[in-house]
């Protein structure tokens, strides 16, 4: 009897497990008849992540009612796969919580879904991994391919491109220079007295005048006079001390470059001004005084425009008039002199001879120019380093060190050059980009904005390099934004990633240097705009300067329809 029953119980259950699988069965052998629409149709990485969206419609009388279905899409390519997060549906009969499909009607659902990019994903099918389970039985099916992937131009963005910024010199080969003297007069008078003539800043005049001549690089470029009449008294008085006043006055200063031998070019050698009335003069003593009643004579002032008028009114105030013909008058009544040289400086050779073999003898404004006469890096590098031996506390020295550093490739060298920098001028906005910089390059893109939000006020090259990081973000319509009329091939892949493809085009066709990496991205337009002499001729040029880039077009998924054409293939192999 015992036994019996163990045997109606095995045949109930082989039964079921037959039910089951029989029923699975019938779903694998229709799994064609489920349809995938995928977008893209090829998939692209951005931001450096693969997203994809699957559109997923189930034909009537196939979704099994005590079914569910899990869906997982695969990215397999050579030497592994990488797998989306996966998605199950159930059949009507299922308690459960997943999305239904009618057995009935059948039915539809979109799957999303997103995984991070590597390069091998470059050549790469996407399929549909499904599992299904019935009654405690699973089976899975076969692989659908329904997409291929990758195309990763995003992901040609070069960080090379970033942007270092120099710490500029300061050099000016010729230096205006000027000696300032004024000469005082008596009232309504125009004679030069002995007492003005021997004042100490008029000594020193004279001595600069001398010791400019005998210097061998100054040269003097001319003498400013302007000569000045107080606001009192008649305008026509005022008119003929002023002009007198100027004329003393040149006749002095003549005499003195006379006597240093001084040669005098050109007719317009003295500049000549002469004021009648002073009344700026007398406004600007006034505001600074603590005389009573000042505000109320800058009122007047203010008040009228007539010189008359003003004289008048403040006349009218007897008391406060006195202390200002006893105090503020006199100060009018004057001739400013300035002499006007030029230094010249050191010649290119000179401050080159010097650079090498005495930089102590330069000034940090000549040597870090000097490191602008020559084109090797390493030359440079040497002219750097000495400014900071020289000038231990110049930030622009270790900065410049770090410039050249970066572009040998020696990151971590410049790195440590850049913190020396950081740490005597830690607000530095040219610093915080080159940080930024060798951040970016060495793929730490939270250190690398860390720094560019800390370089406000750097100069073009962070905007180069927020465009950088736009495109690495995947913010493509930011990235044109911050390269705006740049012609780097970065500033063009922008445009590419944008849709923006005759702009793109511009930006190629305007930049000069012949890099394979450029013609590779006009390659890549010509793909997009289905411009087929492009593509070629583009691509033969690319590969003619950099044959690297063969293997790239070979798998890149841009040239996918043109990888059986002939032109192609003699273009790559």
């Amino acid at each position: 009897m015992k036994q019996s029953r163990i045997k109606i119980f095995a045949s109930i259950a082989l039964a079921a497990l037959l039910v089951s699988c029989a029923g699975l069965n019938k779903m694998k052998k229709k799994a064609n008849d489920v349809t995938y629409t995928v977008t893209p149709e090829v998939l692209e990485a951005h931001a450096g992540k693969v997203d994809v969206t699957v559109k997923v419609k189930v034909p009537e009388k196939y979704m099994d009612k005590k079914a569910t279905i899990e869906l997982t899409p695969v990215l397999k390519y050579d030497g592994g796969e990488t797998a989306f997060p996966s998605k199950t549906v159930q059949g009507e009969s299922v308690d459960g919580n997943n999305q239904v499909i009618s057995y009935l009607n059948g039915g539809q659902y979109t799957y999303t879904g997103s995984v991070p990019y590597n390069d091998n994903m470059k050549v790469s099918d996407l399929v549909v991994r499904i599992r299904a389970e019935k009654g405690g039985e699973s089976m899975g099916f076969d692989d659908v391919k329904i997409a291929e992937g990758v195309i990763a131009t995003a992901g040609l963005v070069k960080s090379k491109g970033a942007a270092v910024a120099l710490g500029s010199d300061n050099f000016k080969r010729i230096v205006p220079e000027s000696k300032n003297a004024e000469i005082y007069f008596m009232i309504q008078q125009a004679a030069l007295r002995g007492t003005e003539l021997r004042k100490e800043e008029i000594k020193a005049l004279k001595s600069y005048i001398s010791e400019a001549e005998a210097a061998e690089n100054k040269e003097f470029k001319g003498v400013s006079i302007s000569a000045y009449a107080s606001p009192d008294g008649p305008t026509d008085l005022n008119t003929r001390l002023s002009e007198k006043r100027q004329d003393v006055t040149k006749g002095y200063v003549a005499r003195e470059l006379k006597r240093a031998k001084v040669e005098k070019s050109g007719e317009d050698f003295f500049n000549l001004k002469n004021t009648p009335e002073d009344w700026e003069g007398f406004k600007e003593l006034m505001q600074a005084s603590s005389i009573q009643d000042k505000e109320l004579i800058l009122r007047v002032l203010s008040m009228y425009s007539d010189p008359q008028v003003r004289e008048r009114e403040i006349k009218n105030m007897s008391e406060t008039y006195k202390v200002i013909a006893d105090d503020i008058l006199p100060q009018l009544r004057r001739s400013k002199v300035a002499v006007n040289v030029e230094v010249i400086g050191k010649s290119d050779e000179e401050i080159e001879d010097l650079a090498a073999s005495s930089p102590s003898d330069l000034n940090e404004e000549e040597l870090l120019y000097a490191a602008t006469l020559t084109d090797d890096l390493n030359e440079k590098l040497s002219v750097y380093k000495s400014v900071n031996k020289v000038f231990p506390e110049s930030w622009r020295g270790y900065n410049n060190v770090a410039y050249i550093l970066i572009q040998q490739d020696k990151l971590d060298e410049a790195k440590t050059a850049l913190e020396k920098a950081n740490s005597i001028d830690a607000n530095n906005p040219v610093v915080h980009n080159n940080l930024g910089v060798v951040a970016l390059r060495q793929d730490d893109m939270a250190k690398a904005e860390e720094h560019f939000g800390a370089a406000a006020g750097a100069g073009p090259e962070l905007d180069t390099n927020l465009g950088i990081v736009s495109i690495y973000k995947g913010d493509y319509d930011a990235a044109m934004r911050y390269f705006g009329n740049s012609t780097t091939c970065n500033a063009a892949l922008a445009k590419i990633l944008a849709g923006k493809y005759d702009a793109a085009l511009s930006t190629l066709n305007a930049n000069t240097m012949e890099v394979g990496f450029k013609y590779y991205l006009k390659a890549i337009v010509g793909a997009r705009t289905n411009d087929n002499d492009m593509v070629f001729d583009s691509l033969r040029k690319a590969v003619e300067l950099d044959s690297s880039l063969k293997a790239d077009a070979a798998k890149d998924k841009e040239f996918a329809k043109y990888m059986e054409d002939a032109s192609f293939k003699a273009i790559v192999q």
